[in-house]
């Protein structure tokens, strides 16, 4: 089975053929929404464990944070919402779903390479 792609002209985001995001597409965008107490991206620092686009457009994205009891969560959602369902010719998604997860738990192992880099250029030893 394929699927057939197209690029957006307003976004240049691939989209599948009835419009549906592709998936390495909202992870890409993802990439907008940092941590605003470490200054990193969330797919760099793990944090984003899938991503499911449904047949409406809708993304759902199951997420963790570096502590359950982390208070920024709202700004998350708010960036993760802005970064997906906002810009030229409305967005990737039409709208977001964070299912917030905590098994298995995040750990320092999680970050990517690029994460750490980044990390390293804050001063972090990781």
């Amino acid at each position: 089975m394929t699927e057939e792609t197209a690029t957006t002209p307003e976004t240049g985001a691939v989209a599948t053929g009835g419009g549906k995001a592709a998936v390495a597409d909202v992870e890409e965008a993802m990439k907008d929404v940092v941590d605003p107490e470490l200054g990193i991206n969330v797919v760099d620092l793990g944090l984003v464990y899938g991503v499911h686009v449904d047949d409406e457009n809708v993304a759902t994205l199951d997420m963790t944070l570096t502590s359950a009891a982390c208070p920024l969560t709202d700004v998350i959602e708010d960036q993760a919402r802005q970064a997906l369902t906002t810009g030229p010719g409305g967005g990737l998604v039409n709208d977001i779903r964070i299912n917030w997860v905590w098994l298995p738990p995040w750990g320092p192992d999680k970050i990517t390479d690029e994460g750490r880099d980044q990390l390293r250029s804050l001063g972090f030893n990781v």
